[in-house]
């Protein structure tokens, strides 16, 4: 079921961007990845790399899956540390590390989510079955990085409630840097001007997608009228994709990636905010 939905080239090239917006409601996980990676410095290039590497994992051979995984592993353990200041429920000092089996299952949860809501939004709705077979192929997937088993919901319909409850919770929060920096990274990819109404279209089905409490708290204006284009267009791409050759609709984007990366390299960089006092 995986290889299915991460197969749909409209699925990989939107979920990450969903899911790095939602992930960014977590501010041990978020302030972490700033801290330790080049994340604020090329944000597009980790995200292309991040988007390449679960696409390897998700559709490669397990050879080339393997070499993947060996990779992160070896980043991961650079992502360790404590928090400078106090961030939402966090208080200052609160270790953070990317082997933290609590902040691996919110790491696959944004994925897991934001697979299924894309593909559901660009292909077809899963049925319950179907649903229960992807959720348990993001558990092996969250397996392969490390995360144990145990720690995460055993079934979909548990998964569902827990990430509800969590979308809800107060403990969510959105520190000054990611209100900032992280709608930037999700939204305003550097393409050329040429792909300019693409990307506001996907950037239509991205926010279309979101919980409503995650336009919220971005500040995401969303109303009767954007409802309804993206009712719209997320019903003609689902009616096209009966017809559409399976060579256009499935496969592997690493030239629409390799699009945004190129973007962000001719331009020097991306200019973000300091994390500073934007940690609190």
């Amino acid at each position: 079921m995986a290889r299915r939905v991460h197969g749909e080239r409209s699925v990989g090239l939107l979920y990450g961007q969903r899911a790095l917006l939602i992930g960014a409601l977590e501010p041990l996980t978020y302030t972490g990845t700033m801290l330790s990676t080049k994340a604020r410095e090329w944000p597009f290039k980790r995200l292309v790399r991040t988007a390449k590497a679960q696409e390897t994992i998700f559709l490669g051979s397990t050879e080339e899956a393997d070499r993947i995984l060996a990779r992160v592993r070896n980043q991961h353990l650079r992502v360790e540390g404590s928090l400078p200041e106090a961030a939402g429920a966090h208080a200052a000092g609160a270790a953070y590390s990317a082997f933290d089996p609590e902040l691996m299952l919110w790491t696959l949860a944004v994925i897991a989510d934001s697979g299924r809501a894309m593909y559901e939004a660009m292909v077809r709705r899963l049925s319950a079955s179907e649903r229960e077979g992807l959720w348990q192929d993001y558990l092996r997937f969250g397996e392969l990085f490390g995360m144990p088993r145990d720690v995460a919901p055993a079934t979909y319909p548990e998964f569902e409630a827990w990430f509800a409850e969590k979308i809800a919770s107060p403990d969510l929060h959105a520190t000054p840097h990611a209100l900032a920096f992280a709608p930037v990274v999700a939204f305003e990819h550097p393409v050329p001007r040429g792909a300019r109404l693409n990307l506001a279209a996907q950037n239509l089905v991205i926010k279309g997608t979101l919980p409503p409490r995650v336009r919220e708290v971005f500040d995401i204006p969303w109303g009767a009228r954007e409802e309804s284009a993206f009712r719209a267009l997320t019903a003609t791409h689902r009616q096209a994709h009966h017809v559409m050759p399976r060579n256009v609709r499935r496969g592997r984007n690493d030239r629409f990636f390799d699009v945004v990366a190129t973007g962000e390299r001719l331009r020097g960089g991306t200019p973000t905010p300091e994390l500073g006092a934007g940690v609190s």
